[in-house]
């Protein structure tokens, strides 16, 4: 039974990060990640907020395809609890500012909870 429902949740996990990827792809959703980047992280002769948008959308891409991968799953579960940290400060960032960013602007508790079931759904699958 833990089989099954190990397989189930890897199949949703992977089905959450494809989609969140092909987002990052979609103009108007690409310019709203683009915003939440933290100013910190917009220097000059950095990557573009485009870029990076662009650039974690290939890993939740790759990430997604990885854990339906069985010689893959593993890594592309330590992968994918790493990148859900990287990007917690533009999330952290965006949920101060909710006059900026409207609906992007998750409050901070639940945004870490989510994180943090997704964490918790990534280790149960890796294991």
């Amino acid at each position: 039974m833990i089989e099954i429902t190990r397989l189930v949740v890897t199949i949703a996990l992977a089905g959450v990060f494809l989609f969140m990827g092909v987002a990052h792809f979609v103009p108007s959703s690409a310019r709203g990640m683009a915003a939440i980047i933290p100013p910190s992280l917009k220097r000059p002769g950095w990557p573009s907020a485009k870029s990076l948008v662009r650039f974690t959308g290939i890993c939740e891409l790759a990430g997604g395809i990885a854990l339906l991968i069985p010689v893959l799953h593993l890594a592309a579960a330590i992968a994918l609890i790493v990148f859900l940290v990287a990007v917690f400060p533009a999330n952290v960032y965006a949920s101060q500012h909710p006059e900026k960013f409207g609906r992007a602007a998750i409050p901070f508790w639940p945004r870490l909870a989510g994180q943090l079931a997704l964490i918790a759904l990534l280790v149960f699958v890796a294991l």
